[in-house]
């Protein structure tokens, strides 16, 4: 039992120490007790700066050459590494996408839905801004379209814009086509276009992906994702209408 005239403890907060300094002494210490530290720990050899020699005039030092030009490669290596990591994870996310967007199509419940899926939802899917639907016209003149949300095009527009022998144009900076892409055209900076051959009884199509993003489709990008949307969205459309496929 405390004392009454005891007088109470108080508790005097120690100084925190200083972080400890490592002498140069330690360091050479402990590299002689772990020589494969570096082989360990490449990374190192990026940020050391390698010993230089005197050699006396007009004599090159090849040692400390080569391990200048071991540590270029190496950060080389490591830029590429971190590279291919994020093209790896973007073509990850961009088949994810592409894959949602067919189920979609797939499990649209008539034609007109069809489309609707096309016109609305492919655009967030695909994290797009504007996605539409273009169809030549099967005569001379303008007809009405039986589907809301339909571009309609004119003759032979689709053999001009494509060519004989490519399937997907990519425009890295787009002024978007009112033709193409209806009352979105303004939001579009940067566009893929994909050609729909659904049926040799059906007219030419494609379908428009507009985007805000300048550069978002650009020469060089993998198409085969792009295609085999294309691919997918004539096998449903022919399905719908009930037209040979090609």
């Amino acid at each position: 039992m405390d004392h009454p005239h005891d007088k109470p403890t108080v508790r005097v907060p120690r100084k925190l120490s200083a972080v400890p300094t490592v002498q140069a002494s330690e360091v050479l210490a402990f590299l002689r007790q772990h020589p494969g530290f570096l082989a360990e720990h490449p990374e190192l050899l990026q940020i050391l700066t390698p010993p230089s020699r005197e050699r006396g005039n007009g004599v090159v030092d090849m040692q400390h050459f080569m391990l200048q030009r071991l540590q270029a490669e190496l950060a080389r290596l490591k830029n590429q590494q971190r590279a291919l990591v994020s093209t790896s994870r973007a073509n990850l996310a961009s088949q994810a996408r592409v894959h949602q967007a067919v189920l979609a199509l797939l499990a649209a419940p008539s034609f007109e839905h069809l489309i609707q899926i096309v016109t609305t939802d492919l655009a967030v899917l695909l994290d797009a801004d504007v996605v539409m639907l273009a169809v030549e016209s099967s005569s001379c003149g303008r007809v009405a379209l039986p589907v809301h949300g339909i571009q309609l095009l004119e003759r032979g527009a689709v053999a001009e814009l494509f060519g004989a022998d490519r399937s997907v144009l990519l425009e890295p900076e787009a002024h978007g086509d009112p033709k193409l892409f209806g009352s979105g055209a303004g939001l579009v900076r940067s566009a893929a276009l994909l050609r729909l051959s659904v049926s040799p009884c059906a007219p030419p199509g494609l379908l428009a992906i507009g985007a805000r993003k300048t550069g978002k489709f650009h020469p060089g990008q993998g198409t085969e994702l792009l295609g085999f949307l294309a691919r997918s969205l004539e096998v449903v459309i022919a399905g719908w209408l009930d037209l040979p496929t090609t």
